[in-house]
Protein backbone atom coordinates (compact mmCIF):
# COMPACT_ATOMS: atom_id res chain seq x y z
CA UNK A 1 0.00 0.00 0.00
CA UNK A 2 1.57 3.34 -1.06
CA UNK A 3 2.40 5.78 1.70
CA UNK A 4 1.66 9.48 1.25
CA UNK A 5 4.85 11.50 1.01
CA UNK A 6 5.37 14.26 3.64
CA UNK A 7 5.94 16.88 0.93
CA UNK A 8 2.66 15.99 -0.77
CA UNK A 9 0.82 16.17 2.55
CA UNK A 10 2.34 19.58 3.28
CA UNK A 11 1.44 20.80 -0.21
CA UNK A 12 -2.15 19.66 0.26
CA UNK A 13 -2.39 21.36 3.65
CA UNK A 14 -0.90 24.55 2.24
CA UNK A 15 -3.31 24.52 -0.71
CA UNK A 16 -6.30 24.03 1.60
CA UNK A 17 -5.10 26.89 3.81
CA UNK A 18 -4.69 29.18 0.80
CA UNK A 19 -8.16 28.34 -0.48
CA UNK A 20 -9.68 29.06 2.93
CA UNK A 21 -7.82 32.38 3.13
CA UNK A 22 -9.12 33.57 -0.23
CA UNK A 23 -12.59 32.14 0.38
CA UNK A 24 -12.79 33.92 3.74
CA UNK A 25 -12.40 37.30 2.05
CA UNK A 26 -14.84 36.37 -0.71
CA UNK A 27 -17.59 35.18 1.65
CA UNK A 28 -17.00 38.10 4.03
CA UNK A 29 -17.26 40.62 1.18
CA UNK A 30 -20.18 39.10 -0.74
CA UNK A 31 -21.99 36.79 1.65
CA UNK A 32 -22.76 33.14 1.13
CA UNK A 33 -25.22 33.71 -1.70
CA UNK A 34 -23.12 36.32 -3.50
CA UNK A 35 -19.75 34.56 -3.32
CA UNK A 36 -18.76 32.52 -6.36
CA UNK A 37 -16.39 29.57 -6.34
CA UNK A 38 -15.30 30.61 -9.84
CA UNK A 39 -14.13 33.94 -8.42
CA UNK A 40 -12.26 32.23 -5.59
CA UNK A 41 -10.55 29.96 -8.11
CA UNK A 42 -9.65 32.90 -10.37
CA UNK A 43 -8.07 34.82 -7.49
CA UNK A 44 -5.94 31.77 -6.74
CA UNK A 45 -5.08 31.06 -10.37
CA UNK A 46 -6.53 27.60 -9.97
CA UNK A 47 -9.73 25.83 -11.05
CA UNK A 48 -13.15 25.37 -9.58
CA UNK A 49 -12.60 21.64 -9.94
CA UNK A 50 -9.51 21.83 -7.71
CA UNK A 51 -11.47 23.62 -4.98
CA UNK A 52 -14.20 21.00 -5.15
CA UNK A 53 -11.52 18.31 -4.96
CA UNK A 54 -10.53 19.61 -1.53
CA UNK A 55 -13.91 20.75 -0.19
CA UNK A 56 -16.62 18.92 -2.10
CA UNK A 57 -18.94 21.84 -2.75
CA UNK A 58 -19.52 25.51 -2.01
CA UNK A 59 -21.44 24.92 1.20
CA UNK A 60 -18.74 22.71 2.69
CA UNK A 61 -16.11 25.30 1.77
CA UNK A 62 -18.18 27.96 3.53
CA UNK A 63 -18.60 25.76 6.61
CA UNK A 64 -14.85 25.19 6.79
CA UNK A 65 -14.27 28.93 6.43
CA UNK A 66 -16.55 29.46 9.45
CA UNK A 67 -14.77 26.72 11.39
CA UNK A 68 -11.40 28.25 10.66
CA UNK A 69 -12.60 31.71 11.69
CA UNK A 70 -13.99 30.51 15.02
CA UNK A 71 -10.96 28.32 15.67
CA UNK A 72 -8.73 31.39 15.53
CA UNK A 73 -10.29 33.18 18.48
CA UNK A 74 -10.69 29.94 20.42
CA UNK A 75 -6.98 29.15 20.01
CA UNK A 76 -6.11 32.58 21.40
CA UNK A 77 -8.41 32.02 24.39
CA UNK A 78 -6.83 28.66 25.13
CA UNK A 79 -3.34 30.17 25.11
CA UNK A 80 -4.30 33.01 27.44
CA UNK A 81 -2.20 32.61 30.59
CA UNK A 82 -4.06 34.38 33.39
CA UNK A 83 -3.70 31.99 36.31
CA UNK A 84 -0.90 34.11 37.77
CA UNK A 85 -3.07 37.26 37.68
CA UNK A 86 -5.69 38.41 40.13
CA UNK A 87 -9.25 37.58 39.01
CA UNK A 88 -9.86 41.26 38.28
CA UNK A 89 -6.75 41.62 36.10
CA UNK A 90 -7.42 38.26 34.43
CA UNK A 91 -10.97 39.27 33.48
CA UNK A 92 -9.77 42.56 32.05
CA UNK A 93 -7.10 40.76 30.01
CA UNK A 94 -9.66 38.32 28.60
CA UNK A 95 -11.93 41.19 27.58
CA UNK A 96 -9.02 43.05 25.98
CA UNK A 97 -7.93 39.93 24.09
CA UNK A 98 -11.39 39.69 22.52
CA UNK A 99 -11.31 43.42 21.75
CA UNK A 100 -7.93 43.11 20.00
CA UNK A 101 -8.90 39.98 18.08
CA UNK A 102 -12.16 41.36 16.73
CA UNK A 103 -10.52 44.63 15.72
CA UNK A 104 -7.78 42.82 13.80
CA UNK A 105 -10.16 40.27 12.22
CA UNK A 106 -13.05 42.26 10.68
CA UNK A 107 -13.78 39.38 8.27
CA UNK A 108 -14.67 37.25 11.31
CA UNK A 109 -17.29 39.79 12.35
CA UNK A 110 -18.74 39.93 8.85
CA UNK A 111 -18.89 36.15 8.60
CA UNK A 112 -20.72 35.90 11.93
CA UNK A 113 -23.19 38.57 10.78
CA UNK A 114 -23.76 36.76 7.49
CA UNK A 115 -24.33 33.45 9.24
CA UNK A 116 -26.87 35.06 11.54
CA UNK A 117 -28.75 36.27 8.46
CA UNK A 118 -28.88 32.59 7.47
CA UNK A 119 -30.08 31.72 11.01
CA UNK A 120 -26.93 29.66 11.63
CA UNK A 121 -28.08 26.95 9.22
CA UNK A 122 -24.52 26.27 8.05
CA UNK A 123 -22.97 26.33 11.52
CA UNK A 124 -25.62 23.81 12.55
CA UNK A 125 -24.26 21.41 9.93
CA UNK A 126 -20.70 21.66 11.22
CA UNK A 127 -19.34 18.78 13.28
CA UNK A 128 -16.44 20.94 14.49
CA UNK A 129 -18.03 24.17 15.74
CA UNK A 130 -19.99 22.68 18.66
CA UNK A 131 -16.69 21.48 20.13
CA UNK A 132 -15.24 24.99 19.86
CA UNK A 133 -17.79 26.37 22.32
CA UNK A 134 -16.04 25.01 25.40
CA UNK A 135 -12.78 26.98 25.10
CA UNK A 136 -14.83 30.17 24.93
CA UNK A 137 -16.18 29.49 28.40
CA UNK A 138 -13.47 27.40 30.08
CA UNK A 139 -11.06 30.26 30.77
CA UNK A 140 -13.91 32.61 31.66
CA UNK A 141 -15.45 30.09 34.04
CA UNK A 142 -12.13 29.57 35.83
CA UNK A 143 -11.62 33.30 36.26
CA UNK A 144 -15.13 33.72 37.65
CA UNK A 145 -14.64 30.83 40.06
CA UNK A 146 -11.43 32.36 41.40
CA UNK A 147 -13.11 35.73 41.69
CA UNK A 148 -15.93 34.24 43.74
CA UNK A 149 -13.40 32.54 46.02
CA UNK A 150 -11.49 35.77 46.63
CA UNK A 151 -14.70 37.73 47.11
CA UNK A 152 -14.01 40.01 44.15
CA UNK A 153 -16.92 38.79 42.03
CA UNK A 154 -20.57 38.37 42.85
CA UNK A 155 -21.69 34.74 43.09
CA UNK A 156 -24.77 34.83 40.81
CA UNK A 157 -23.05 35.17 37.42
CA UNK A 158 -23.60 33.02 34.36
CA UNK A 159 -20.34 32.77 32.36
CA UNK A 160 -22.28 32.87 29.09
CA UNK A 161 -23.76 36.23 30.09
CA UNK A 162 -20.28 37.68 30.51
CA UNK A 163 -19.17 36.17 27.22
CA UNK A 164 -22.18 37.82 25.58
CA UNK A 165 -21.43 41.22 27.11
CA UNK A 166 -17.80 41.14 25.96
CA UNK A 167 -18.70 39.89 22.48
CA UNK A 168 -21.52 42.41 22.10
CA UNK A 169 -19.26 45.39 22.70
CA UNK A 170 -16.50 44.08 20.44
CA UNK A 171 -18.79 43.01 17.61
CA UNK A 172 -20.89 46.19 17.67
CA UNK A 173 -17.80 48.36 17.39
CA UNK A 174 -16.72 46.60 14.17
CA UNK A 175 -20.05 45.60 12.61
CA UNK A 176 -21.65 49.03 12.98
CA UNK A 177 -18.67 51.19 12.22
CA UNK A 178 -20.03 52.63 8.99
CA UNK A 179 -23.62 53.29 10.05
CA UNK A 180 -22.38 54.80 13.32
CA UNK A 181 -20.07 57.11 11.39
CA UNK A 182 -22.83 58.12 8.96
CA UNK A 183 -25.25 58.93 11.79
CA UNK A 184 -22.93 60.42 14.41
CA UNK A 185 -19.99 61.52 12.24
CA UNK A 186 -17.60 59.53 14.42
CA UNK A 187 -15.41 56.59 13.53
CA UNK A 188 -15.54 54.02 16.33
CA UNK A 189 -12.23 52.60 15.14
CA UNK A 190 -10.41 55.94 15.24
CA UNK A 191 -6.96 55.68 16.81
CA UNK A 192 -7.64 58.39 19.37
CA UNK A 193 -10.60 56.50 20.87
CA UNK A 194 -9.16 52.99 20.79
CA UNK A 195 -7.54 52.94 24.22
CA UNK A 196 -10.60 54.55 25.77
CA UNK A 197 -12.91 51.92 24.31
CA UNK A 198 -10.59 49.10 25.33
CA UNK A 199 -10.54 50.34 28.91
CA UNK A 200 -14.28 51.00 28.85
CA UNK A 201 -15.00 47.38 27.97
CA UNK A 202 -13.04 46.09 30.95
CA UNK A 203 -14.63 48.67 33.24
CA UNK A 204 -18.14 47.67 32.16
CA UNK A 205 -17.54 43.97 32.79
CA UNK A 206 -15.82 44.49 36.13
CA UNK A 207 -18.46 46.92 37.33
CA UNK A 208 -21.14 44.30 36.73
CA UNK A 209 -19.08 41.57 38.39
CA UNK A 210 -18.13 43.57 41.47
CA UNK A 211 -19.27 41.88 44.69
CA UNK A 212 -20.98 44.55 46.76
Amino acid sequence: MPVAQPDRIRDAERTRAEIIEVATREFADKGYAGARVDEIAAKMSTTKRMIYYYFGNKEQLYIEVLEHAYAGIRAMERKLDVDHLTPVDAMRQLAELTFDHHESHPDFIRLVSIENIHRAEHIARSTVLPGLANPALDVLTRILARGRTTGDFRPDVDPLDIHMVISSFCVFRIANRYTFRAIFARDMLATESRDRHRTLLGDLVLEYLANR
